[in-house]
């Protein structure tokens, strides 16, 4: 696969940079990347899904982070580390439901809390070294969960993806998308059903292009017509991607996922989480304690500038749901496949996660 940098930082002179993105609304139509040197910018960047994707979310908010410490207009590090806890707290409001988030943002302000006694210039280079060892580690262990997903595939195997939890989603390489790119560069046939992933098009817009670029067999299907070809014997097991997994593994991901693990249930599929370890929420027991965020009804009644829907009409429109953990066969992270019971797997994982024990 050829890389493509989703979200990185760009140094310049004395000491400043800026965060590069690419624009995901723009696709598939047109790959153009941003310049984002704010923290209002990446606010917004982030809340209209210009960047999007859990861990992709969390690299840029560790990164804007080290805007923030740029924009403060103090000398003294003290003020500045006040400076970055506000702006931490206002990232944080951006997007309520993938805890990649808040754990870099959490990590980065134990890391200015931790360099406070150096002089500003150090302070804010000290900064900047964290937040892209968080680029660095994401690129990393999404290779390790494409390493240990591929355990799962065989040859000729057909795989059904929902939503974008590639490239696209994550620093470079993707989670559910990582072992398809293995197997593919290895020479081995993988077909990849994608679902359009309503109402955003994340599915056809992103996973179709992103997998096309890379040469791979993808075929584009409806969100409802996933029942059909598992009836069809078309699906060999589902890989999708997830923004919140719990203590016990219910695992909140795009909306429809959840649909998605019924269907594979009731044809006997083998269902996969893949995601980092930062993914993972211990601190909730079970999935009814995630937050779900609430999007604009105007992306099911106006989707993409053409109303499809009557004015005035009354819309719910939560962004994702929760796939309750006996629907899963296995979450697969970069410590390698966890298995139930989960509350035992995933905190083993956890205690056992590379980025404590020198994976930089």
């Amino acid at each position: 696969m050829k890389s493509l940098l989703t979200v990185e930082w760009v140094a310049e002179q004395k000491g400043k940079g800026y965060i590069r993105a690419v624009d995901q609304t723009l696709l598939p139509v047109s790959l153009k990347f941003m310049k984002i040197r704010t923290v209002e910018d990446l606010w917004k960047a982030i809340k209209i899904l210009q960047i999007r994707g859990a861990p992709a979310i969390g690299v840029a908010a560790a990164f804007g982070v080290v805007l923030a410490a740029q924009q403060s207009k103090s000398r003294n590090v003290s003020d500045i580390v006040k400076d970055v806890s506000c702006a931490a707290a206002y990232l944080a409001s951006s997007r309520p439901t993938a805890v990649n988030l808040f754990w870099a943002l959490e990590r980065m302000k134990q890391k200015a809390f931790g360099a406070r006694s150096l002089p500003a210039a150090e302070f804010k280079k000290a900064l900047a070294k964290e937040a892209i060892a968080i680029w660095n580690e994401d690129r990393k262990i999404c290779r390790l969960i494409g390493e240990h997903g591929l355990k799962l595939l065989k040859r000729g195997n057909t795989v059904l993806t929902h939503c974008n939890a590639g490239g696209l989603a994550t620093a470079e390489f993707g989670t559910a998308l990582a072992p398809i790119y293995i197997a593919h560069a290895k020479g081995w046939p993988i077909k990849v059903f994608a679902d359009e992933t309503r109402p955003l098009l994340q599915g056809a817009r992103l996973t179709a292009w992103e997998l096309q670029q890379a040469g791979i067999d993808v075929t584009l299907i409806c969100d409802n017509m996933a029942a059909q070809v598992m009836k069809e014997g078309k699906i060999d097991l589902v890989f999708v991607g997830a923004d919140r997994i719990a203590a016990n593994g219910d695992t909140a991901n795009k909306i429809g996922t959840y649909g998605v693990a019924l269907l594979a249930k009731a044809h006997k599929i083998p269902f996969y989480v893949l995601a980092p370890t930062s993914t993972f929420d211990l601190s909730i027991a079970s999935g009814d304690d995630i937050p779900i965020e609430q999007r604009d009804g105007e992306e099911i009644t106006c989707g993409f500038g053409k109303r499809t829907a009557p004015d005035k009409i009354k819309t719910y429109c939560p962004a994702f749901d929760v796939t309750p953990a006996n629907l899963i066969s296995a979450i697969i992270c970069e410590r390698g496949i966890c298995r139930p019971p989960y509350e035992q797997s995933l905190r083993h994982a956890c205690q056992s996660d590379k980025r404590l024990n020198g994976i930089r």
